[in-house]
């Protein structure tokens, strides 16, 4: 047979075999749904474990008699110990004037050292050691910390001790830290999302507040060295608190400790959280960013803080309203229309003060009047739709399993021990706050989406391209949209950062 012959009877061959192929593979289709129809799904059937009772290691407390507090937690598992001194005070204590001075204080304070080893000196020694000592501020604290091998222990904890007790505050290294400051500031409006997160904790706790205020390259010229050394001295008559882990004996531990802080004088009691929360003023607020092709939505509110008691049956409210891909907001505007594809929210409970309420959606420019009022829509359906059993349960396995990696290991159980201690919680308050999630019924989750869903009392914040965002933010019919300056003042744009004006 000549080869076109064999390629033609192999071509045909070929295609009666295809033929049939998607012959079969057609039929078995037909015949698939109604054979998985029948079948009872196996992964059904596969048994969930209950969870094991909740009952962390705690650590060693030990209060000695001028206020302080150790915290000692054995951990064998690696030859490592790391200490913490958390200091009461942050940059919401800080002089408005003089803004960004903690910040500032918590660079200086590791980058200059101390009067036997400066900060260039410290930092060659612990690489050599693949050691850490790090300081750092926060909203309402300072703090030091310290990691080591075993073998080195000592040797890094009286480091660590010296750059405590006895700081030698750089005027050069202040300068490198207050350029790496003004660095960011100049910056700081590159991003929509830092824009976004910046302004509307200025709606919700007022542009001045302690909680939103902003540093400026003219309040961080104004820090100098005598201020971070004035901060120093006056952080440490606080209530110190000291926490130690790692692969230690906790006597001797315990005695190194007391030997270094048994000696200071009788600690101030931290002062009360004065700080009033007035919320935010209803309507639209617009920052135009013509460089993006998305808006970043913020719907804010003012949400709760921990001593609650509804703070259980809030969170989880705000799981199935939108803490995942089955939550309401996510379904609704994600899912059902198509119009974000970050989505998320929900109130915060912050340990001393109130946190936020926060709705946030992503949505292409011309798709941002929509998406907003469907995040309107699923607030409202938190009041007007009962919460299902289906809904709670969803949400109890989301929060109570998520127990198990938040504190999964003895180094996580302490650092939530010293933030109970720290913010003035009983020590059993994960125990009782687990136990009370797991007492939330559909009847809690209705009356807490009553008491505090109020979307008339929200403010809408929207970061976005004007050209872009069609039809525009007037069509919400929430009275004038109120454009928002974001110009860096000291900058060649002058202007005021943050005041408004109506379009």
């Amino acid at each position: 047979m000549k080869s076109s012959d064999q390629l033609s009877v192999f071509s045909g061959q070929w295609f009666s075999r295809f033929a049939c192929v998607l012959l079969g593979g057609a039929l078995a289709l037909s015949v698939m749904p109604r054979v998985c129809a029948q079948e009872n799904k196996p992964w059904e059937k596969i048994p969930i474990p209950q969870l094991h009772q909740f009952k962390p290691q705690q650590p060693k407390r030990v209060a000695l008699k001028n206020g302080i507090v150790l915290f000692l937690q054995e951990d064998h598992e690696l030859p490592f110990v790391s200490g913490s001194v958390l200091i009461p005070g942050g940059s919401r204590d800080e002089d408005a004037a003089k803004c960004g001075l903690v910040d500032l204080y918590g660079q200086t304070w590791r980058t200059s050292g101390t009067e036997k080893l400066n900060g260039d000196a410290m930092d060659d020694l612990l690489e050599a050691k693949a050691a850490h000592i790090e300081t750092g501020g926060d909203l309402d604290s300072t703090a030091l910390s310290w990691e080591s091998l075993k073998a080195d222990k000592d040797q890094v904890y009286d480091l660590a001790m010296d750059l405590l007790f006895h700081p030698k505050f750089d005027q050069q290294k202040l300068r490198l830290a207050q350029q790496q400051d003004a660095t960011g500031i100049v910056r700081r409006n590159d991003d929509e999302g830092q824009i976004a997160g910046r302004e509307a904790m200025k709606l919700v706790y007022g542009a001045d507040s302690p909680y939103a205020r902003q540093p400026e390259l003219s309040t961080i010229s104004k820090v100098t060295v005598a201020d971070l050394q004035a901060w120093h001295d006056r952080s440490l008559g606080g209530k110190l608190i000291v926490a130690v882990s790692g692969d230690f004996d906790s006597a001797a531990m315990e005695a190194k400790l007391r030997a270094t802080f048994e000696k200071l004088p009788t600690a101030k009691p931290n002062p009360p959280n004065q700080y009033k929360v007035a919320g935010p003023t209803p309507g639209v607020y617009f920052v135009n960013k013509e460089d993006v092709n998305q808006s970043n939505v913020q719907i804010v509110g003012v949400g709760l803080d921990r001593h609650n008691p509804d703070v259980p049956s809030v969170a989880m409210m705000n799981d199935v309203f939108g803490g995942g891909f089955s939550s309401r907001l996510f379904q609704t505007v994600r899912t059902r229309y198509g119009l974000a594809y970050a989505v998320g929210g929900g109130l915060s409970f912050a340990w001393d003060h109130p946190g936020t309420f926060d709705a946030t959606v992503m949505p292409r420019s011309d798709k941002t009047v929509e998406a907003i009022q469907r995040s309107f829509d699923v607030m409202t359906s938190l009041v007007s739709q009962p919460f299902t059993e289906d809904e709670l349960k969803r949400a109890k396995d989301n929060i109570l399993n998520s127990f198990l990696f938040r504190y999964d290991t003895k180094a996580k159980v302490l650092a939530e021990r010293v933030r109970l201690e720290f913010y003035g919680y009983p020590p059993d308050y994960l125990e009782t706050y687990k136990a009370a999630l797991e007492k939330v019924t559909v009847a809690d989750l209705n009356a807490a989406a009553k008491k505090y869903i109020h979307p008339d009392k929200y403010a809408v914040l929207v970061v976005g391209n004007k050209s872009e965002i069609n039809p525009g933010l007037d069509t919400l019919k929430m009275g004038p949209v109120h454009d928002i300056d974001i110009t860096i003042p000291g900058t060649s744009g002058g202007g005021g950062g943050g005041a408004e004006k109506e379009q």
